[in-house]
């Protein structure tokens, strides 16, 4: 009985720190501006930098930031590593939806969809990454 107890307390703090995890990761306005980039097609780091103005060591941070919460994967392909959302997590979903209402993020959610769209002609040699 104890050791059930001892079980549900150890399994109960993990879960907090992957929820502390989530919200250290949404609490900055960079990090949701690249969910809102990734809602629509995956990206490289060069491609979601490309996006910024800032350093590109400060971008890697930040996926990695997202990465350690569960929020975007990554993905080699060829010579290039690709970001994109994890579709099947429940904060991404509530993030969506949020971004949909949300004045600062709704523009950029298109402009991801525009630049899906224009991808799939796109030369891949040209999205680079560093």
């Amino acid at each position: 009985m104890i050791e059930d107890d001892l079980r549900d307390s150890e399994t109960a703090a993990s879960g907090s720190g992957a929820i502390q995890r989530v919200f250290e990761a949404l609490s900055s306005q960079p990090r949701r501006k690249i969910l809102a980039y990734l809602a629509h097609s995956s990206l490289t780091a060069g491609e979601i930098a490309a996006r910024f103005d800032m350093s590109k060591p400060s971008i890697s941070q930040h996926l990695s930031i997202l990465e350690t919460a569960g929020l975007i994967a990554k993905e080699r392909q060829g010579q290039f590593i690709h970001y994109s959302l994890v579709q099947n997590n429940l904060v991404n979903t509530l993030n969506g939806f949020v971004q949909d209402v949300c004045p600062v993020s709704r523009p950029i959610k298109r402009e991801s969809k525009d630049l899906a769209g224009g991808k799939a002609d796109a030369n891949p040699a040209k999205s680079g990454n560093w």
